[in-house]
């Protein structure tokens, strides 16, 4: 597998055991059947770079239909590293959106290998709600988030059903399911 494939495979297996496995998302798991999901790794070595593939990014899915392309994960293994600085970008990510005319009609999900939310330590296991194998910009489609969250019963306990998951399964149980995900890669190595 190239280097690319890899980093895809390995974000493919975290959707498949993390956010699907454990319903971190249960939205994710029918755009993941159906392979609506665009897998993009960019070699941006810059916030500078990543804005560019970022925006070209913005542009295809909002040129792509939905039953094509539903949402596009952007990993970005060679910048952004450092999740403080990953989070600033944050801003930067939400003006090409409004400069490309998205605004409204996409929005950026973030996921970091260190993600921490605001208030939490860096060892807090809550925080792997949103750690994903690498820097990653999570974009997706407006109109489909709505029309998920109307559909799903009392959406707002999502957040708090996910930290209790996450809790119930504590340091061991998550240490043992990134095994498996790197598992999978490797069996998928194998296979190739």
């Amino acid at each position: 597998m190239t280097p690319h494939q890899i980093i895809i495979a390995e974000t493919r297996a975290w959707v498949n055991r993390v956010v699907i496995g454990l319903n971190l998302c249960p939205f994710a798991k029918a755009v993941e059947i159906k392979r609506q999901i665009r897998y993009v790794v960019t070699d941006a070595e810059s916030p500078d770079a990543l804005r560019v593939v970022l925006s070209d990014e913005i542009s295809r899915l909002m040129s792509t239909p939905p039953a094509e392309i539903e949402t596009t994960l952007l990993m970005h293994p060679r910048t952004l590293t450092d999740f403080l600085d990953y989070n600033d970008f944050l801003e930067v990510a939400d003006a090409a959106l409004a400069e490309l005319g998205a605004d409204g009609v996409l929005q950026v999900a973030s996921f970091h290998p260190q993600y921490q939310f605001d208030g939490t330590s860096a060892d807090d296991l809550t925080n792997a709600t949103n750690r994903s194998p690498y820097p990653t910009l999570h974009l997706l489609r407006e109109e489909s988030v709505s029309r998920a969250v109307a559909a799903f019963p009392n959406p707002e306990a999502i957040f708090e059903t996910n930290i209790r998951t996450l809790e119930s399964l504590g340091t061991s149980g998550w240490a043992e399911l990134q095994a498996q995900c790197r598992q999978d890669v490797g069996e998928s190595d194998e296979q190739q």
